[in-house]
C-alpha cells in the first residue's frame, strides 16, 4: 500500500510515517518513481509504534525495543530490549513521583489560597457592615 493508504488506515499523518521511517522504526520499498510502498503488516507496526510513543518513549528507545518484535527468538535482542524496557519503566515511575509531588504542592497552594480568599471575604463583609 502507498503512504496515503497507510496514513488513512492508521490515522497517522504521512509526515509522521516518513519520520518513523527516517528513525528506522518502519520500512518501505520504493517504486521506480520513488513512491513508498508498505506491506499490510505495517498497519500493526504503526499501531505498536503509536502505543510506544503514547507511553512516553522516545524514537531512540522505540528503536531499541522493536527488534524484540522483529526477532523474537534472539536472546541478545531480548536482553537488550529487557534492559531498555526496565529503564523506561523506571523513568516513567520517576515521572509519576514528580507529578505526584507537583500535584501535592499545588494542592497546598490551593488550600492556602482558599483560606486567604475566605479571610478577604470576611474582611470585605466587616467593611460593608460598618459603612
Amino acid at each position: 500500500m502507498r503512504i496515503g493508504e497507510l496514513a488513512r488506515r492508521t490515522g497517522v499523518s504521512p509526515r509522521s510515517l516518513r519520520y518513523y521511517e527516517d528513525q528506522g522504526l518502519l520500512t518501505s520499498t520504493r517504486s521506480n518513481t520513488g513512491q513508498r510502498h508498505y506491506l499490510d503488516a505495517a498497519v500493526q507496526r504503526v499501531s505498536l509504534i503509536r502505543q510506544l510513543f503514547d507511553a512516553g518513549m522516545s524514537s531512540r528507545v522505540i528503536a531499541t525495543v522493536l527488534p524484540c518484535v522483529d526477532v523474537p527468538g534472539d536472546l541478545g535482542v531480548a536482553e537488550e530490549t529487557f534492559t531498555a524496557m526496565v529503564r523506561e519503566r523506571d523513568r516513567i515511575d520517576a515521572d509519576i513521583a514528580h507529578l505526584i509531588e507537583t500535584r501535592d504542592a499545588l494542592e497546598a497552594l490551593i488550600r492556602a489560597n482558599s483560606r486567604y480568599r475566605a479571610e478577604l471575604s470576611t474582611v470585605a463583609e466587616s467593611v460593608a457592615q460598618s459603612t
